[in-house]
C-alpha cells in the first residue's frame, strides 16, 4: 500500500524547520544576501538545532536522520533562506563520503569534531578545467612514504574559507585518469592550504564560495577514504545520496515564491478586482501548484529509495533536475505576477529567482542529470 503521509517523527521535524527558517532564516535573509557579513549567529543556532549533523549517525554523536526526513527538513531550510541552507547543505555533502566509505575508526576521528561544537566541511571536487568532467581533475596527491602531498588547485567550493575538514579529490595516479583519482580527508590546519578570495555570487550570497590552493600539503595516508583510485566512484555514490536534497531545496524556493505571488495576487487591484481573479493569473497559479506538487513527489520518491538501500541514481537524478528547473520557472513566473514590483529589492522576488539558478548548476549540473537519466532509460544500444 503507498501511504504518502508522514509519520508523527516527520512532522515534528518538518514544523522544527519552518519554526526555524521562519524566525531565524527569514528575518535575517535580506541582510545576508548584500554579502557584508556571515551569518554566524543563526548558524550557531542551526548547529544546536542539529540542522549540521543531521546526517551522522546517531553512534557517532549526530542525528542519524534518514534521507527522507533530510529532504523534509531541507525543503523548510531553503524556503527560509537559499544561502544559509546551501551552508548547511554543503557542510552535509562534504561529511557523506567519509559516511558512505570511511571505516569506524574515521568516522569517529572525523566526526568527533563536528557534533561538540560548530564546524563545516567542504566538498573539494571541482577546478578550473574540472567541471562536469570530473575525469578531468589536475590536483595530484602523491604518496611520500606514510603521507599523500597534495599540489592544485579547486574552485567554487562551497564553505572552503571557514571549513575545518575538506574532503579532496585528487590523483594518486595521474597515468590512470579518472581511475587514478582519489579521495582524502584534508584538516583545515594542514600547512600549505591557500584560501583565496571569497566569489562575488548572484544569488546565495549568505554562503561562503572560494577558490583554494594546495601547496605541499602534507596528510597521513590513513585519511584516504576507500583506496587508492576509487575517488570518482567516492564522488558519484555520494551525489546520488545528496542531490535529492538539492531538489528539495528547489521545492522550497519554488513554495516561496508562489506563497509571495498568491499573497500578492490576492491585494493587488487592477481593472477594478484582485490580479488573482483574472483567469491568466489564476492559470499561472494553478500551473506553478501542480509542478511545486510534482517535485516534491519526485524528490520524496528518491529519497524514500534510498532509505530503502533500493537503486536510485536515476530517481535522485530526477528529483534534482526537476526540482531546480521548477524553481527557476516558478520564481520567474511569480516575479511576473508581482510587475515591476517584483524587480525591486523591497521584495523577496528578485532573490529568489537568483536564489533558483545556482540550484540548476551545483552538484552536476542539470544537463548532466539529463544526461544520466538517459543512459538508464535507453540502456545499451547494441
Amino acid at each position: 500500500m503507498i501511504d504518502f503521509s508522514l509519520n508523527d517523527e516527520q512532522k515534528a521535524l518538518q514544523e522544527m524547520a519552518r519554526e526555524f527558517a521562519l524566525k531565524e532564516m527569514r528575518p535575517n535573509a535580506a541582510r545576508y544576501d548584500k554579502g557584508d557579513a556571515a551569518p554566524d549567529e543563526v548558524m550557531r543556532k542551526a548547529f544546536e538545532a542539529g540542522f549540521l549533523t543531521c546526517n551522522i549517525p546517531a553512534e557517532y554523536g549526530g542525528g542519524g536522520l534518514g534521507n527522507l526526513d533530510t529532504a523534509i527538513i531541507s525543503e523548510e531550510l531553503a524556503w527560509g533562506c537559499a544561502g544559509m541552507f546551501t551552508s548547511m547543505m554543503a557542510c552535509s555533502l562534504a561529511l557523506t563520503p567519509i559516511l558512505l566509505f570511511g571505516t569506524d575508526e574515521q568516522k569517529k576521528k572525523f566526526f568527533a569534531p563536528f557534533v561538540r561544537e560548530k564546524n563545516f566541511a567542504a566538498f573539494c571536487l571541482t577546478e578550473r578545467e574540472a567541471g562536469s568532467d570530473a575525469g578531468a581533475t589536475k590536483t595530484r596527491a602523491l604518496r611520500e612514504g606514510d603521507h599523500y602531498v597534495i599540489n592544485g588547485s579547486k574552485c567554487f567550493i562551497t564553505n572552503g574559507g571557514i571549513s575545518s575538514l575538506y574532503v579532496v579529490f585528487a590523483l594518486t595516479d595521474p597515468d590512470k585518469g579518472i581511475r587514478g583519482v582519489s579521495a582524502i580527508v584534508v584538516p583545515r590546519d594542514s600547512p600549505g592550504i591557500v584560501i583565496g578570495k571569497e566569489e562575488d555570487k548572484l544569488g546565495h550570497r549568505a554562503s561562503n564560495t572560494v577558490e583554494m590552493t594546495f601547496e605541499d600539503v602534507r596528510v597521513p595516508a590513513g585519511n584516504l577514504l576507500a583506496k587508492e583510485g576509487m575517488g570518482f566512484i567516492v564522488a558519484m555514490k555520494t551525489l546520488d545520496k545528496t542531490r535529492a536534497s538539492v531538489g528539495a531545496a528547489g521545492v522550497g524556493i519554488a513554495r516561496a515564491a508562489l506563497e509571495h505571488a498568491v499573497e500578492y495576487a490576492k491585494t493587488r487591484i487592477q481593472f477594478g478586482k484582485p490580479i488573482a481573479l483574472l483567469q491568466n493569473t489564476a492559470f499561472q497559479v494553478a500551473q506553478m501548484a501542480m509542478e511545486v506538487n510534482a517535485a516534491r513527489h519526485l524528490v520524496w520518491h528518491a529519497a524514500w529509495l534510498m532509505d530503502q538501500g533500493k537503486p536510485c541514481g536515476k530517481e535522485s537524478a530526477m528529483a534534482k533536475c526537476f526540482g531546480s528547473d521548477v524553481a527557476m520557472k516558478t520564481t520567474v513566473e511569480a516575479l511576473q505576477i508581482f510587475g515591476g514590483y517584483g524587480y525591486m529589492k523591497d521584495y523577496p522576488m528578485e532573490k529568489l529567482m537568483r536564489d533558483a539558478k545556482l540550484l540548476q548548476i551545483y552538484e552536476g549540473t542539470n544537463e548532466i542529470q539529463r544526461l544520466v537519466i538517459s543512459r538508464e532509460v535507453i540502456g545499451p544500444i547494441k
